[in-house]
C-alpha cells in the first residue's frame, strides 16, 4: 500500500464561511477560559509575516503566465515555522492565514518546537505539464528564498502537492545557499531523506487517539463497531489499523459511495480493491452500497471517524448521530454550528488540530533525522510518534477535566497557553 499511496502533511481545511474568523472563533472561547491578558492576545491573533508574491513562469506554449503566491508565518516563539504548500485554483490570503495559525495551535499541542505557517499558489495544477509544475515550484522557490530555512520557516506538501514539488523545491533552494539542505522542506522522496513510516503517520496518529478516547470511555476495541468517511491516505490507513486492534469497521466509503458490512470489512481486501481500480471502491464486493452515502454519519456504530472532507456533520444531522466517539481524521469536518448538539449528546469528540497531528509529527522526525544525518528505523518513528500523540491527548483531556470544557475548546487552551507562556518566559514584548 505504501506504494501507491502519496502522504500530503495534513492542514485544516476550511469552511465556506471566512476561514479566518472559523478559526478566530474558537481562538476567542479558548482565550476567554484562559483569561488571556490583552497584550498576549493581540500579539497571538495576529501572523508575524506575510508575503505575497508574483512568479512569472514560461508556459509550454512559449507564453508568460504570472501566479500570485503566499507564504504566511503566523508565529515562531516555539521554534521555526512549520506548514504545507497548497496549489489550488481558490487559494486566497484569508485561507492561508487561517490555516498558518491553525499549525501554530496544532504543533504546540502536540509539543512540537515549531509555530505554524502556510503557503499557497493560486493556479490550477490539473491543467498544468509537469514541466510547467516544475518551472512554478522552483520560481515561488526562489521568491521565497530569504523566508525559507531550516531554522526559519519549513514548508511540506498539502492540497496539489507532493513529494515531487518538494523534491524541486529542496533543489532550488539548496542551489541558491550553495549547500544541500534536505532539512529545508519535509514530505520529500524516501531517497532525498524522507521519513519512514510517513505515508500512514497521521491514519496511526487517528487509530491512537481513537484507543486513548475508548480507554477513557471504558470501550473494549475488540467489542467496539466503526465507520470511517473517505478512504484515503488517512481513512484507510486509519480503518486498517483500527481493525488489527480488534475494532469491527462496519462501514467505508469514498466518492462512488458508503459500503457497509454487518459482519465487519476486511479491510485489506478494500485496500488491495483500491489501488487495483484506481483509488475507487467502485463495484466492491465486500460490503453492500448503501442507498445514501450520509447514513455512514448516523450508522449504528461505536466510533465514527470522518477523514473525507470538512463540514459533514452539521446541525441538520448531529441530533441522529449514534456513535458515542467522534475522532476527526479529516480536517474540519464538524460545523461549529453542530458543537453544541454533539456536546448536548455526550458524544466524546476528538478534534482534528489533535487527532490528525500524527503528519506533522513525522514531518518533525523528518527534519530532526536531516539534521542529524541519520536515518531511524520504522519501529524508531512509529514508537515515537505513539508516545507524542498518547502524551497530547492525555493532557487535553486533563484539560478537558479540569475546565470542565469539550475536547475541541481544550486542545485550544492547551496550544494556546503553551505559546503564552513561552513568549512571556522569553520576555514578553
Amino acid at each position: 500500500m505504501a506504494a501507491t499511496t502519496v502522504y500530503k502533511e495534513p492542514a485544516p481545511r476550511v469552511d465556506a464561511e471566512n476561514p479566518l474568523e472559523s478559526m478566530m472563533s474558537r481562538f476567542n472561547v479558548a482565550t476567554e477560559i484562559l483569561g488571556l491578558d490583552d497584550e498576549t492576545y493581540n500579539v497571538l491573533k495576529a501572523p508575524d509575516k506575510q508575503v505575497i508574491v508574483h512568479i512569472p513562469v514560461t508556459m509550454d506554449d512559449g507564453k508568460v503566465h504570472v501566479f500570485e503566491g503566499y507564504r504566511v508565518v503566523h508565529n515562531t516563539i516555539l521554534g521555526p515555522s512549520k506548514g504545507g504548500i497548497r496549489y489550488d485554483k481558490n487559494v486566497h490570503l484569508d485561507e492561508v492565514k487561517a490555516l498558518a495559525a491553525w499549525m501554530t495551535w496544532k504543533c504546540a499541542v502536540v509539543d512540537l518546537p515549531y509555530g505554524g505557517a502556510k503557503g499557497g499558489i493560486i493556479c490550477d495544477p490539473t491543467t498544468m505539464s509537469a514541466g510547467e509544475i516544475e518551472r512554478l515550484t522552483r520560481g515561488y522557490t526562489m521568491a521565497m528564498k530569504d523566508v525559507f530555512g531550516p531554522d526559519r520557516d519549513i514548508p511540506a506538501p498539502d492540497m496539489g502537492t507532493g513529494p515531487r514539488e518538494m523534491a524541486w523545491l529542496m533543489d532550488e533552494f539548496s542551489k541558491r545557499v550553495g549547500a544541500t539542505s534536505p532539512a529545508v522542506v519535509t514530505g520529500k522522496p524516501l531517497v532525498m531523506g524522507g521519513s519512514l513510516g510517513r505515508t500512514e503517520a497521521t491514519g496511526r496518529g487517528v487509530m491512537v487517539s481513537a484507543l486513548a478516547a475508548m480507554k477513557k470511555l471504558g470501550m473494549d476495541p475488540r467489542q467496539a463497531s466503526a465507520a470511517v468517511q473517505g478512504f484515503g491516505n488517512v481513512g484507510s490507513w486509519a480503518a486498517k489499523l483500527l481493525s488489527e486492534q480488534g475494532v469491527k469497521i462496519k462501514c467505508v466509503s469514498d466518492v462512488s459511495g458508503a459500503y457497509w458490512n454487518e459482519n465487519g470489512i476486511n479491510i485489506d481486501e478494500a485496500v488491495a480493491y483500491k489501488n487495483a481500480h484506481k483509488g475507487r471502491l467502485d463495484g466492491f464486493t465486500g460490503a453492500a452500497l448503501m442507498e445514501h452515502a450520509d447514513e455512514l454519519l448516523t450508522a449504528d456504530v461505536d466510533v465514527l471517524v470522518p477523514a473525507a472532507v470538512e463540514d459533514v456533520i452539521t446541525e441538520h444531522n448531529a441530533h441522529d448521530i449514534k456513535a458515542k466517539l467522534i475522532v476527526e481524521g479529516a480536517n474540519g469536518p464538524t460545523s461549529a454550528s453542530a458543537d453544541p448538539i454533539i456536546n448536548e449528546k455526550g458524544i466524546m469528540v476528538v478534534p482534528d488540530i489533535l487527532a490528525n497531528s500524527g503528519g506533522v509529527t513525522v514531518s518533525y522526525f523528518e527534519w530532526v533525522q536531516n539534521r542529524q544525518g541519520f536515518k531511524w528505523t520504522e519501529e524508531m518513528v512509529t514508537e515515537r510518534a505513539d508516545r507524542i500523540m498518547s502524551d497530547a491527548f492525555e493532557k487535553v483531556y486533563q484539560t478537558s477535566q479540569k475546565y470542565n470544557i469539550p475536547m475541541r475548546i481544550a486542545a485550544y487552551v492547551v496550544a494556546i497557553d503553551k505559546v503564552a507562556q513561552t513568549y512571556k518566559f522569553r520576555g514578553g514584548f
